[in-house]
């Protein structure tokens, strides 16, 4: 299967996806396995799976799976998620239009990613130290709780 790009966004696609990320997704660093370095994951989760074959469709590369259903009251839930590089191109297509603290979290990810990813998997020390440096960097950003809060005034 060859390896496809991400496909180039209109700004009223790249808005409305960059909505969806600050809505329903995550822009982070996650491994796949236990001993794996982590790498950049892009994923949108949702119960309306025809929102995400749009997303798929639109972006043209990344992947759609389904979640396991825990209860029988809960509804079925798909997540989209596209990794790697494929994520940085995305990422680079919807950046300015991002709100929410994935905002932060994208240009600092965007900065320094590709110098901090070797291709070919081979870490120096250096290297090493500084990606460990970035990861907390970019873990650390986080959703901030409101100042004042609704539920702090009815106490």
């Amino acid at each position: 299967m060859p390896y496809r790009t991400v496909k180039a966004l209109s700004p009223v696609d790249a808005a409305y996806m960059a909505g969806l990320i600050d809505g329903e997704g995550t822009v982070t660093l996650s491994r796949r396995h236990r001993n794996d370095q982590r790498q950049l994951v892009v994923s949108i989760a949702n119960t309306e799976r025809r929102l995400l074959e749009w997303t798929l469709n639109t972006v043209g590369a990344g992947k759609i799976t389904g979640k396991r259903i825990s209860s029988p009251l809960h509804s079925p839930s798909f997540t989209y998620s596209i990794a790697n590089r494929q994520a940085l191109q995305l990422l680079e297509q919807i950046a300015l239009y991002l709100r929410s603290y994935k905002a932060t979290r994208t240009q600092l990810i965007l900065q320094n990613y590709i110098n901090l990813t070797p291709r070919n998997g081979r870490y120096t020390e250096e290297i090493r130290a500084e990606r460990d440096r970035f990861l907390t960097s970019v873990l650390e950003i986080k959703a901030q709780e409101p100042a004042d809060s609704s539920a702090d005034r009815l106490l």
